[in-house]
């Protein structure tokens, strides 16, 4: 029979949750299934695949495979990898509330991107901070200066800018901070025209920034260089406007927006006009009560992120729900998860934010095989 061990955290809120943790006797998957300490080649995260989890279950056929789960310092280093996941999930959770861990590990994964190089970024607004995964060096790194003498506080998303470094959008400093590629502060920008930003996209073609500011309801168009270019939106229902923005992603020529208060998805061109929309309010799977992060991969796939819902949704490139994808029983299911981001390289990462992880699906079949 398994054992079960209940661990209450009293929260910096003055919450307190109870967590129910299958300790002995259950199917968990280790480190060592789901990653390697080998380096990364051809832009595979973490070395080794699981085929075991699959979505959507057998016997239907599998169009999606669990790849890697990114969880801290040991997923580069390879340490204490013959634990199971939930065991490493008890001392997550356990570390947070005494204070000790012994490996350096993700807190809130918001959201992220990977690198060509195939080391990967990953924003945590629990650490304030972005992490750096970087498995041909078997390093990890934690980035947490926003400028001179001065750490992040809610930081929420990240770009390259084109020149070899990061953007990173803080809601609560109210303005983009610009990184070099070793994570030292270059400069900042929307300090007198950001609100709350949240989600940011670059345009690769032009170089301008698109940011969400979550307060005021628009997306803002920078220059390269940080100058105001063009407000998109407003408040409102009609499509071209939002309630409460979230996350961007910028692909194919487009720009794609989490409507999130207006429960929907919508996607602009390059100069913020020709809207499109989809999606609607509902408590049905592929319905949307809270849209976070949205991405587009493989043949204009469009992933989103339903937090409240804990599902990642994918849409075909029109708009139409193709899959719902949610944890398996042997793997753990999501927990409000929050960003999404693709390589190109056939990999899906989800900031699984309230289970301290980042997952990492692969695409295993093309659009026209259903």
């Amino acid at each position: 029979m398994s054992r079960f061990k209940w661990i209450a955290l009293s929260l910096r809120s003055g919450a307190t949750i109870v967590v129910l943790l299958t300790l002995a006797s259950c199917t968990s998957i280790s480190v060592d299934e789901i990653s390697s300490s080998k380096p990364v080649e051809h832009g595979t995260v973490a070395g080794a695949q699981n085929n075991n989890v699959v979505w959507p279950a057998p016997p239907e056929k599998a169009r999606y495979r669990l790849s890697a789960v990114l969880i801290g310092e040991q997923t580069v280093s390879g340490g204490e990898s013959n634990k199971g996941f939930l065991t490493n999930f008890a001392e997550v959770i356990t570390g947070l509330a005494i204070g000790e861990r012994k490996y350096k590990e993700l807190l809130r994964p918001a959201s992220g991107l990977t690198l060509e190089n195939g080391s990967v970024l990953v924003v945590d607004a629990g650490l304030k901070a972005l992490v750096q995964f970087d498995f041909s060096k078997k390093s990890f790194k934690i980035w947490d200066q926003s400028g001179s003498n001065r750490g992040f506080k809610t930081p929420i998303a990240v770009v390259e800018d084109g020149e070899g470094g990061f953007l990173v959008s803080d809601s609560e400093l109210g303005k983009v901070v610009r990184l070099g590629k070793d994570g030292q502060p270059r400069g900042e920008f929307g300090a007198s025209d950001l609100t709350r930003p949240t989600g940011l996209a670059r345009d690769p073609a032009s170089g301008a920034i698109f940011v969400a500011d979550s307060a005021k309801h628009v997306v803002k168009k920078f220059s390269s260089s940080g100058q105001l270019m063009a407000t998109i939106g407003g408040p409102g229902q009609e499509v071209g406007r939002f309630n409460a923005p979230t996350y961007l992603s910028f692909a194919n020529g487009r720009l794609f927006v989490s409507d999130t208060l207006n429960f929907r998805v919508q996607s602009f061109d390059s100069n913020g006009t020709s809207p499109k929309s989809f999606g609607k309010a509902g408590l049905y799977v592929g319905q949307f009560t809270r849209p976070k992060g949205v991405a587009v991969g493989g043949e204009g796939r469009i992933y989103v992120v339903e937090s409240r819902q804990d599902h990642l949704l994918v849409f075909d490139p029109e708009g139409q729900l193709l899959l719902p994808i949610e944890g398996r029983a042997e793997f753990g299911s999501f927990y409000l998860p929050a960003g999404v981001w693709t390589d190109g390289k056939h990999k899906v990462y989800i900031a699984d934010m309230f289970n301290g992880r980042v997952v990492v699906l692969e695409e295993l079949t093309k659009l026209s095989e259903g």
